[in-house]
């Protein structure tokens, strides 16, 4: 018999709450010879979806809530459940059912066989076009100049062992990219390949806003790759040849052929474009800089609030007045 967590990241899914438990508790019973625990961790949800997981829980013995003092970001919570969880292997999935549950029976099947590694990856999606284009354009990216087993169109729906799971509690690293560190660690990753479906409208709207897929853009790239410190030094080196070039040709062109220098504009468009690279230069460093200023604060990547957990059909609600990392 085994022992298996669910986790489950929630940030404005009350709606969609009560039927994820349905479907989960269908793979439990698929798997009835062994034991489960469902760990929900409310990521500073501006809706009621902390009062609902609370009500799920009084008819719910496996399952536990977690709430976060305030929003931290979906790795972040997925973390908070992984710090929590205490099975054999650990699973992870979004709250929003555009992922499907009923694949994590598979993927205990493939950890039986012995893949401590076990991602579902998106072979297609129903989104947008834009939101398509843009997530495609990132995973191709970060294949290239990150991490090359990355799949096509990216994941954040896994399997992991509980060695896997005990590494990552380890690595305290603000602003992780947990996917990637998932596949950084290696292991030989074993990928499912299944279709997203578009997110039901009955389920509210994604808060993944614009801004929040920049800053996991840039986290993800400073996290694994070098490439943008490389781009910067390029950019450097080229502009430094191109302006060497250009005084030469001024210098010849005067004292040699005649040619009086042009005035304002041709000066303005020179002084304008290399401010521009120099700022994009510095911005690149400062990126980095910010980055390791954040690590050596040390600070947490996660702060619990309180843990509602159940024994024995009756519930019982402790306040956590500790701060996990």
């Amino acid at each position: 018999m085994s022992l298996f967590s669910i986790v489950v990241p929630v940030y404005h899914n009350a709606t969609s709450l009560p039927d994820l438990l349905v479907e989960i508790q269908k793979v439990a019973d698929k798997n009835a010879s062994d034991e489960f625990e469902f760990i929900f961790v409310d990521d500073g949800s501006g809706d009621n979806s902390f009062a609902v997981l609370s009500d799920l829980a009084d008819n719910e013995p496996r399952m536990r809530v977690i709430k976060l003092s305030r929003n931290f970001g979906s790795n972040p919570a997925i973390m908070a459940g992984l710090s929590q969880a205490k099975g054999d292997a650990v699973a992870a999935i979004a709250a929003d059912l555009q992922d499907p549950p009923e694949l994590i029976h598979d993927m205990i099947e493939l950890w039986r066989n012995n893949n401590k590694v076990v991602i579902a990856a998106r072979r297609d999606r129903e989104d947008p076009f834009p939101t398509s284009l843009l997530a495609d354009t990132f995973y191709k990216l970060f294949r290239r100049y990150a991490i090359k087993t990355m799949p096509e169109r990216g994941f954040d729906f896994f399997l992991i062992d509980q060695q896997v799971c005990g590494l990552i509690n380890e690595i305290q690293e603000n602003n992780a990219y947990l996917m990637g560190l998932i596949l950084w660690l290696g292991f030989d990753p074993y990928v499912l390949y299944y279709d997203r479906q578009v997110r039901e409208e009955k389920y509210g709207q994604s808060m993944w806003t614009m801004t929040k897929k920049l800053k996991y853009f840039v986290d993800s790239f400073v996290a694994f790759s070098y490439f943008p410190i490389r781009l910067a030094s390029g950019l450097g080196m080229v502009f430094s040849l191109l302006g060497l070039v250009y005084a030469i040709w001024v210098i010849v062109a005067r004292l040699f052929l005649g040619i009086e220098a042009e005035g304002w504009a041709s000066l303005m468009v020179v002084v304008l474009i290399a401010a521009g690279v120099q700022m994009l230069i510095l911005g690149i460093i400062g990126e980095y800089m910010w980055r390791n200023l954040d690590e050596t604060r040390r600070r947490p990547r996660f702060i619990i609030e309180k843990i509602i957990e159940h024994k024995k059909q009756q519930a019982t609600e402790h306040n956590k007045d500790v701060i996990s990392s």
